[in-house]
C-alpha cells in the first residue's frame, strides 16, 4: 500500500507555511518525496481564495488578510483550528474535495459528532457541516497534478471573527467547532481518516525528517 506522509508542524504563521507548500508541492511533482499531509494551527489570519469578492471583507476590519490562489472565498485561521494541507497527486480534483470531505466526516464520527457533506447544494457549499452550521472549510489548488491548500476544522477555536465578514462567500452561515475533544486528540483520528480514505498508509515523519528530504529537488 502506498504511503501517506504525515507531519505534525504545531503553530505556523500563515506565509511561513505557505511557502513550505511550494517547496513540499515541487518535491511531489519530482517523485522525490510520496503523498504528504502537513497537520498545523495559524495565527489569526484572513484568507481570501480566487473566487473571492471585494464585499466579503468590509471596510474597518483591522485584521491579517493574505490573498492565496486556492478555490473558495475567504475563511478565517487561528489557534484551535486543525489545518490540513494535503500535497496530493489527483487525476480528478472533484473526486479529491469529495474524499476530502467524507474523510472529514469519518473523523468527526468517531468523536461523537454526526456531520455531512452538501454537493448538492453547489460549489459555494463545499465543506463539511453539522445540521445548518459548518464545521469544516475546504479548498484547493492544482498545479501539475499536486495539490495545494485543503482543510480547516473548527476544534475549539473562537468563531466570532467568522461573522466580521462574509465566511465562504455565504453572508448567513452560521459556524460550529467540535467541542468535543482536544485538537491533539482529534489531529490523530483526522490523519488516520485521510489516508484511509485515500487508501494509503499513514507514515508519521518528524518536521526534520520532512525538511532533510526537500533539498532533493537541488539535484533534480
Amino acid at each position: 500500500m502506498p504511503e501517506l506522509w504525515v507531519t505534525n508542524l504545531g503553530l505556523v504563521e500563515y506565509r511561513e507555511a505557505y511557502a513550505l507548500q511550494e517547496r513540499v508541492r515541487a518535491a511531489r511533482q519530482a517523485d522525490a518525496i510520496p503523498d504528504t499531509l502537513l497537520l498545523l494551527e495559524h495565527p489569526p489570519v484572513y484568507t481570501r481564495g480566487r473566487r473571492s469578492g471585494p464585499a466579503d471583507i468590509p471596510l474597518g476590519v483591522d485584521a491579517d488578510v493574505v490573498d492565496v490562489d486556492r478555490g473558495g472565498k475567504v475563511t478565517y485561521h487561528e489557534p484551535g483550528q486543525l489545518v490540513g494541507y494535503p500535497i496530493m497527486r489527483t487525476a480528478d480534483v472533484i473526486a479529491f474535495v469529495r474524499t476530502m470531505e467524507q474523510a472529514i466526516v469519518s473523523a468527526l464520527g468517531e468523536a461523537g459528532v454526526e456531520a455531512h457533506a452538501r454537493p448538492e447544494d453547489g460549489p459555494d457549499y463545499t465543506g463539511v457541516w453539522v445540521g445548518d452550521e459548518k464545521i469544516a472549510s475546504i479548498g484547493v489548488h492544482v498545479a501539475k497534478g499536486v495539490t495545494t491548500h485543503g482543510f480547516a476544522v473548527n476544534v475549539d477555536n473562537d468563531l466570532e471573527p467568522f461573522y466580521r465578514v462574509v465566511a465562504c462567500g455565504l453572508p448567513d452561515v452560521r459556524m460550529t467547532r467540535l467541542e468535543t475533544e482536544s485538537l491533539r486528540c482529534f489531529r490523530k483520528r483526522m490523519a488516520y481518516a485521510f489516508a484511509e480514505a485515500h487508501g494509503l498508509r499513514q507514515r508519521l515523519i518528524s518536521p526534520s525528517r520532512l525538511e532533510a528530504a526537500l533539498p532533493q529537488l537541488a539535484s533534480i
